[in-house]
């Protein structure tokens, strides 16, 4: 490998066989699971150091912008206090410091009492993060659960809050989740499936007891399906929920009787999804049965397993996607989607609505707060805008009063009103109407000649709000819109939105994306020919299939840890998350479905084209897209491309799926991924 040439892994055929059909993978050899093969981590060390080599042979702005996006962040920051019985509970940053601590204090009492210090926790620690932390009962222990590979495996442990002390009590292969008996006596907990890390086993734990002597009490046997523990927020129930891609069941266990066997509310039925709110004497039960975009209904506990007792209180529309609801004494608090944007209703108990929250910008996300506490006389959520910064407000659940509590402060000069934020619609191919949101600085837009970075994901039916990143003002700051594609395979538009965007309607996600870019170019929003386009994980799937289809369309593409070898990691049941997606991609033992992955897999369908600069990102202990995925893409794009332009990948060695962590660290990626695009836009302007 001289100065800037990229490294050149060996070829080791591989014939895959499937249905008849054989593909021959040249590196699939870099798959290792014990990560621990000097051969592979010696290449991916050199794609670090070429990586490096390229910022280091043009203007390296890596530095400049990280100083430049963390002058914004305050060095010390704290969170609203989130009120939950005798305490108020928050969070803070210290100076300098990457981790936050986490406080509480009486409620009337300014005396704060540290739970626990993430940056001690951290110590002799590479990756870490607190992902979960929960208090008991009698508010005298705190569990806490643990990441220290990146690859979600937790461990849960406890501190005696009046002692001041970590017990000994470990509880290994977790998924974070936890809930507490109504005595604080046991925490029931998720163990992970030890090769495929699906969560599939509920156990409880007697504080003070070995893991070795925890019960099972409820094991999954259905791979599709994956388990979730938690208190409902009355504190009345543990629930248990039991869910795939189009079914769901939820068990629920006595806080006060925590031996006592889980109590089934409705068997799991195909394609029915419910999900469950304990609202006092009564379950209110979110479900898309005979509703594709949900409805509400409400059950006494007595009749919740018979569907033909449920009783509707908000039934469905066509044109809103009821998400989540909350019950208070006396109301009801409901999320939902209507137009691509989100809204947040209160209602009575029986459904009459009370009071709209009111937004502002033309395009924003809004979403719940943390709302532990049932008895409560108002509830919290979160909004922001491509130009406001986060926001936390409070809302009087009898008068409809919205009160500002925090606001994200952005330090040096930002002035919302110096962005313009629209929300408009563009025609795809087949005639749907694509919502697109985009930003942009007034001063420094010319119709037709700026520089366009759009986001998509489009899988999940995950939406993907447009919502504030004061990174993201060194973009704009420097003439670009940014633009957020909502494509098929989200639920910006509803349920069925997501569902052609799905299975074997996957390449609508990938049209909308392309349809929705020239859009953006027909209407004046960017110049042609400084077009760039990112997306992470599923959606770098989606990056990875547009620039297959239109290699020229786009000058730069940043991937993030993207799921982009289909077809193999689909095929292999022992991957971490496979057997629970074949409701989403399709499962490539059969035929049709194969075939239909086939035609798009970003990784089989590489070829000689004039492919875009490219900038990819992994994380060699992701356990979501495993770093092979990305390291043999970045290979064979570098065989097959015809054109010059860069391809460089960076892979931490000490992270997972999420990237690194810590509040400045994960900053310096973003930073990196910035300088890429900004070097490559100042070179295409001089080459003009």
């Amino acid at each position: 490998m001289t100065e800037l040439d990229p490294p050149s892994p060996k070829k080791v055929p591989k014939v895959l066989k499937s249905h008849g059909l054989e593909r021959t993978d040249n590196y699939f050899w870099m798959r290792d699971d014990s990560r621990k093969n000097k051969e592979v981590i010696q290449h991916l060390k050199n794609e670090n150091e070429y990586l490096e080599k390229w910022f280091l042979a043009g203007k390296d702005k890596r530095d400049d912008l990280f100083e430049e996006i963390i002058s914004r962040i305050p060095q010390e920051e704290e969170s609203v206090p989130v009120s939950f019985r005798n305490y108020e509970y928050y969070r803070r940053y210290s100076p300098d410091k990457e981790h936050p601590i986490y406080l509480r204090r009486k409620k009337k009492s300014s005396n704060e009492e540290v739970l626990l210090d993430a940056n001690k926790l951290a110590i002799n620690s590479k990756y870490y993060q607190l992902s979960n932390w929960s208090i008991s009962p009698k508010e005298n222990l705190v569990a806490f659960a643990e990441d220290k590979t990146g690859r979600r495996l937790q461990e849960i442990r406890f501190k005696d809050l009046s002692k001041k002390e970590i017990l000994s009590d470990k509880l290994k292969g977790t998924s974070g989740d936890m809930a507490w008996s109504e005595n604080g006596d046991f925490l029931f907990y998720i163990l992970r499936n030890s090769k495929t890390l699906l969560p599939f086993q509920v156990y409880r734990h007697k504080i003070g007891d070995r893991q070795s002597q925890d019960i099972l009490v409820y094991e999954e046997s259905d791979s599709t399906f994956h388990v979730s523990v938690g208190n409902s927020r009355t504190r009345k129930f543990i629930e248990i929920d039991i869910s795939s891609t189009n079914s769901s069941e939820v068990l629920l266990i006595d806080s006060s009787t925590p031996k006592a066997k889980p109590q089934l509310v409705k068997k799991r039925e195909k394609d029915l999804i419910y999900s469950v709110e304990h609202d006092g004497e009564r379950l209110l039960i979110l479900t898309n049965w005979l509703a594709k975009n949900f409805r509400l209904m409400t059950s006494s506990l007595e009749e919740m397993g018979k569907k033909e007792f449920w009783k509707e209180i908000i039934p469905h529309r066509e044109n809103v996607l009821l998400q989540s609801v909350l019950a208070f004494p006396g109301n009801i608090v409901t999320l939902e989607r209507k137009d691509g944007l989100r809204r947040i209703r209160t209602l009575s108990s029986k459904g009459r609505v009370k009071h709209f929250v009111k937004f502002n910008d033309p395009s924003y996300s809004a979403s719940f707060a943390s709302n532990p506490e049932f008895e409560s006389k108002e509830f919290y959520f979160g909004y922001s805008s491509l130009r406001t910064p986060d926001t936390i407000y409070s809302v009087n659940l009898k008068t409809g009063r919205k009160k500002l509590l925090k606001q994200e402060e952005v330090k040096g000069i930002f002035e919302p009103s110096r962005y313009r934020v629209k929300r408009i619609f563009i025609e795809a191919r087949d005639g749907a109407q694509i919502p697109v949101s985009l930003v942009y600085k007034k001063e420094t837009f010319r119709k037709g000649k700026n520089p366009l970075f759009i986001y998509g994901y489009g899988s999940y039916g995950i939406s993907v709000d447009a919502s504030f990143s004061s990174s993201r003002i060194s973009l704009l700051e420097r003439g670009f819109v940014f633009a957020i594609a909502h494509i098929r395979g989200g639920q910006e538009l509803g349920r069925q939105w997501y569902e052609n965007g799905k299975m074997l309607k996957k390449k609508n996600t990938f049209y909308d994306f392309i349809d929705a870019t020239k859009g953006l170019v027909d209407r004046g929003f960017a110049d042609s020919k400084r077009i760039y386009a990112g997306g992470g994980s599923a959606g770098g799937l989606l990056i990875g299939s547009v620039i297959n289809i239109e290699p020229e369309l786009y000058r730069a593409i940043v991937s993030n840890v993207p799921f982009v070898d289909v077809l193999t990691t689909m095929s292999d049941a022992s991957i971490p998350l496979t057997t629970g997606e074949y409701d989403e991609w399709g499962n490539p033992s059969i035929l049709k479905e194969f075939n239909y992955m086939s035609s798009y897999s970003p990784y089989d369908n590489i070829d000689e084209y004039f492919y875009p600069s490219i900038l990819v990102t992994a994380g060699l202990w992701d356990s979501q897209v495993q770093y092979y995925e990305p390291a043999k893409y970045v290979a064979k794009l570098r065989d097959f491309t015809k054109s010059s332009n860069p391809i460089i990948m960076k892979v931490n060695l000490s992270a997972g799926h999420s990237g690194v962590s810590g509040r400045f660290e994960s900053l310096k990626e973003i930073a990196m991924e910035y300088a890429f695009l900004i070097r490559i836009d100042e070179e295409s302007r001089k080459n003009k």
